[in-house]
């Protein structure tokens, strides 16, 4: 395990799958590659599951077939491990934990962005599939806050625990699910009785954390937390329609008036060098915006986006069309992650019809 662990940090690998009946894999840049040697026995992987997991996760694995834990691979790097049974073997995917946070201009993430860390309360939600980043894009985003302001304290409840956090000017309390608190939404009741100025929830997946959130938001603190949608108008969807459907109107009225923000973003494969760059949208709650969420017309947020750069606001299509200007992404990844692809496709099409007349040169296709 120490060489397969050596290898994805020597390769900058995201990911290292172990399964039966394949050798080992890594995810380098967005793509799947196999490590060189023979396919892994079921001894195989259970034993090198077996050498990073402790008795208790073990335990876990085999009576609720999982577990989800943080592992420190010496100073060289942390990986969130999800340990798991498939088809009667054990198996296993480890995410490496990047060591170093990085700077708002490091991710690409908006200079605008920085004034929601000085809200006094409501809810900041960043959000986007599995694997685009948004883990590292709220521990930057705190470590700014842990770094600026003296005055804060910041719970995180996590699960598990990817990004240490120093005390620096800031006091930092980091609670992991199954370790510290059963559960997001307990940690969430709790953290309200622990003197927090800002609290971070690692993940909204149910009703109960939602509902919590919502109130951590309304009682005053600064709530971020994520959920698995892109695009604003959808993540204002997801929240409300995770309640019965008698209690909905109440929820658009209680989020019309805590929402902070909403940042989606996406991982693109770069062509202009390896790697992958991020993409962002980010919706500001104005009173427009307070307004369509308040009257069920999430519909028509996009269109108060596209007009709303005075307040930071860029739809992800704009921030796609302006990598794909810089000759970062290919024209494909725009036409095929773009929310409005009729509009987008038609933009792409103006624009080369100019350029075969003499007009301006956009990127070649990849």
């Amino acid at each position: 395990m120490s060489d397969l662990l050596q290898l994805v940090v020597a390769e900058g690998a995201s990911d290292l799958h172990i399964r039966t009946n394949v050798p080992p894999v890594i995810r380098v840049h967005g793509i799947l590659h196999r490590v060189e040697g023979p396919p892994l026995r079921p001894e195989d992987t259970e034993e090198l599951m077996k050498s990073i997991t402790s008795e208790e996760h073990i335990q876990s694995i085999r009576e609720r077939g999982g577990a989800d834990f943080g592992f420190a691979f010496g100073d060289a790097a942390r990986f969130r491990v999800s340990a798991f049974k498939e088809k009667g073997n054990f198996a296993m995917v480890l995410r490496q934990i990047p060591s170093k946070l990085l700077t708002m201009e490091q991710i690409g993430i908006p200079p605008s962005v920085k004034e929601l860390l000085y809200k006094p309360r409501g809810l900041v939600l960043v959000t986007g599939p599995t694997g685009s980043g948004k883990t590292t894009t709220l521990a930057s985003l705190l470590n700014i806050v842990n770094e600026e302001r003296e005055e804060a304290h910041i719970i995180t409840i996590e699960d598990p625990i990817e990004y240490y956090h120093k005390h620096k000017k800031a006091l930092v309390t980091q609670r992991e699910i199954g370790v510290d608190v059963p559960n997001f939404a307990e940690g969430l009741r709790r953290a309200l009785r622990q003197d927090p100025d800002i609290v971070l929830v690692g993940e909204m997946r149910d009703l109960e954390t939602i509902e919590a959130a919502i109130t951590a938001a309304e009682t005053g603190h600064l709530v971020f937390g994520t959920l698995h949608t892109t695009g604003a108008a959808k993540t204002i969807d997801r929240i409300t329609n995770a309640f019965p459907t008698n209690q909905q109107e109440m929820v658009r009225i209680q989020l019309s008036t805590v929402m902070q923000a909403v940042i989606s973003q996406l991982l693109i494969p770069r062509i202009d060098k390896p790697g992958r760059v991020a993409v962002f949208e980010i919706m500001v709650n104005t009173p427009s915006i307070a307004a369509l969420i308040r009257d069920n017309k999430t519909f028509r947020i996009q269109s108060d986006i596209q007009t709303g750069s005075k307040y930071g606001m860029v739809t992800l299509d704009a921030f796609l069309m302006e990598k794909y200007l810089a000759g970062m992404i290919a024209r494909e990844e725009v036409i095929t992650k773009a929310q409005d692809t009729t509009t987008i496709l038609a933009k792409l099409q103006e624009m080369e019809m100019a350029a075969g007349q003499g007009g301006h040169v956009v990127p070649p296709k990849a």
